[in-house]
């Protein structure tokens, strides 16, 4: 008698919430896999409803969702299909989030506050997921928060390469927009040949949100071409007054490249009309054509994602990805 016989071959599939479909799509070609096709809609009340439309049973999951604007609709949609993947029986579920809702609150500044990027990662853990990859997190202890695997891209080489190749004949600095994100414009300098470094010195009003009330440069920027970099671009406000402060001292320009374009009002305005000449980012989050103007470059992070999913994928390594500088 023979006994049962079970195939051990791997499934990946992959799965797209409705925040950022280009990007989704883009990454499934780049894997030659397609996309899982499912009906998500919300009810009237607004309550959200995932089904997918062919068995999972047995599969590698990968559950792509960026957390944009609505964004605890998309987070809790996001949530939703790692559950109905659970319940149909994935073998493993591993949550891609470009950006990583919540990730400012990361740690408590006062009395009485949460820390709600541990609680977001809490959430996916309850829900099922048993690995995260995400890009460019505000602050690297957030990979601690998840109880489990976190492989944490950098867009680092995709915006330095791009820079190098435009502006790398011309006389640069690498300008971080605060002392605390100093660490990142050092990654900057190194993978631009060891250009000259400055930071902003800035005061923050703690009382309200996304005003900064001083700023002044702390190294030599007079006659450079500043690259102004961040995580993430919100309101505007903390860069555009970055690249103002740049320009008093001399700068002979800024460009202004960053991970994350969540470009909130009145962003786009301030940019628009700041001094800077060229605005980087990447799409880890969805820019709508009315908010894209003439200074924006967008650069498509998928190869990035796509390789990370096809190395998670096939048990390789993610931090070789990065020139060990992971």
């Amino acid at each position: 008698m023979t006994g049962m016989k079970r195939t051990t071959e791997k499934n990946l599939m992959v799965f797209s919430g409705r925040a950022h479909p280009d990007l989704a799509t883009e990454v499934a070609d780049l894997l030659e896999c397609g996309l899982v096709p499912q009906d998500a809609r919300a009810f009237a009340n607004g309550e959200l409803y995932v089904r997918y439309e062919e068995s999972v049973r047995g599969c590698d999951a990968f559950v792509l969702q960026s957390h944009t604007a609505p964004i605890n609709e998309w987070i809790m949609e996001h949530l939703i299909m790692v559950d109905a993947l659970k319940r149909a029986s994935a073998k493993r579920i591993t949550v891609v989030m470009p950006f990583y809702g919540y990730a400012r609150q990361d740690k408590k500044h006062r009395g009485r506050e949460p820390i709600s990027a541990r609680l977001v990662a809490d959430l996916f853990k309850t829900a099922g997921a048993d690995r995260l990859i995400t890009v460019d997190l505000h602050a690297d202890q957030i990979q601690g928060f998840f109880d489990g695997p976190v492989d944490h891209l950098m867009a680092l080489p995709i915006l330095t390469d791009y820079v190098k190749q435009k502006y790398g004949d011309q006389q640069l600095a690498v300008v971080s927009p605060d002392a605390g994100r100093i660490k990142v414009a050092e990654r900057w300098s190194a993978r631009l040949g060891g250009v000259p470094l400055a930071f902003i010195h800035k005061t923050r009003r703690i009382d309200v949100a996304n005003e900064v009330v001083a700023n002044r440069v702390v190294g030599e920027v007079k006659g450079k071409i500043c690259i102004l970099t961040d995580d993430m671009i919100d309101t505007g406000g903390t860069i555009v007054k970055a690249a103002e402060a740049c320009m008093a001292d001399g700068a002979a320009g800024v460009i202004i490249a960053a991970t994350h374009p969540i470009l909130s009002d009145p962003a786009v305005d301030r940019l628009k009309n700041s001094s800077a000449v060229e605005i980087v980012v990447t799409n880890t989050l969805p820019v709508p054509s009315e908010k894209q103007f003439d200074k924006l470059t967008t650069l498509s992070i998928a190869p990035l994602i796509a390789r990370a999913i096809r190395e998670v994928f096939e048990d390789g390594s993610v931090t070789s990805m990065f020139d060990g500088h992971a």
